[in-house]
């Protein structure tokens, strides 16, 4: 059986949460690959392989803040679920507003699920690693023109 590595990316302009992503990714059964994007921008470029990122890895799940630099989430979310070859990727807002505007404008725009950031350290490394065992570890995800890659299935 092959060892399946899950690629996630994270965007997030706050360096202690990526940390902190990072810390709990470490812990999920899955191997996790987690690439950093700071800005609505670099999301985008990462996505559609622009520029620096032309080799970039398909991700199998985005973790979204919404409140960006440069370009917020809700943009890059109603970016994402507009274009045919990114709009199967799931994604999973996580975010400290608790605007219910917010919540209710991502569903609208096909965010798969709205998860607020705790704001104690072990309860957001927890949260992060609930969702991405969930994601990860019990959902068969669409992975390119290959067809459907089933986590489950393999373990």
């Amino acid at each position: 059986m092959r060892e399946l590595i899950a690629n996630i990316l994270l965007v997030e302009d706050n360096p202690g949460d990526i940390r902190l992503t990072r810390e709990a990714l470490k812990e999920v059964e899955i191997g996790c690959n987690i690439h950093v994007a700071e800005d609505g921008e670099q999301a985008l470029a990462f996505l559609r392989r622009a520029g620096p990122h032309a080799s970039a890895t398909r991700p199998h799940l985005i973790l979204l803040d919404l409140n960006l630099p440069k370009l917020d989430g809700r943009e890059v979310l109603r970016m994402i679920k507009a274009d045919p070859e990114l709009r199967r990727i799931p994604v999973v807002i996580f975010t400290s507003s608790p605007i219910r505007q917010d919540i209710l404008t991502t569903y609208d725009e096909h965010a798969n699920c709205y998860v607020a950031k705790p704001s104690d350290v072990d309860k957001f490394e927890q949260t992060i690693r609930s969702v991405a065992e969930f994601w990860l570890k019990h959902v068969s995800l669409p992975e390119g023109p290959e067809g459907l890659l089933s986590w489950a299935a393999t373990g």
